[in-house]
């Protein structure tokens, strides 16, 4: 079972675009790429378990997400450097 789980996760890594990848690329600096795999397969098989037993479709949220932490992460570092007392005023929309 462990096998079939390995490989399914790391499937999902090499989608394009899909929350699994950027978990990936995340944690594989920290892990190592056997770990990750494990964290992604564990993921997965949550995924799993949430879907069989409350019956909720899976919608990919990849793209979307990263693009709302990153908003979120730009606007926390420019609120954190204007209590520090610098003087900061973004160029357009954070990205």
């Amino acid at each position: 079972m462990r096998r079939i789980l390995n490989q399914c996760a790391n499937a999902a890594v090499k989608s394009k675009g899909t929350i699994f990848e950027i978990v990936y690329r995340r944690l594989v600096s920290r892990l190592g790429h056997n770990q990750t795999i494990g964290a992604i397969a564990h993921r997965l098989c949550h995924l799993i378990w949430i879907i069989l037993h409350r019956g909720v479709r899976y919608e990919e949220r990849g793209p979307s997400v990263n693009t709302k932490s990153r908003r979120q992460r730009t606007s926390r570092m420019i609120r954190e450097l204007r209590n520090l007392g610098y003087r900061v005023e973004p160029l357009g929309t954070p990205a």
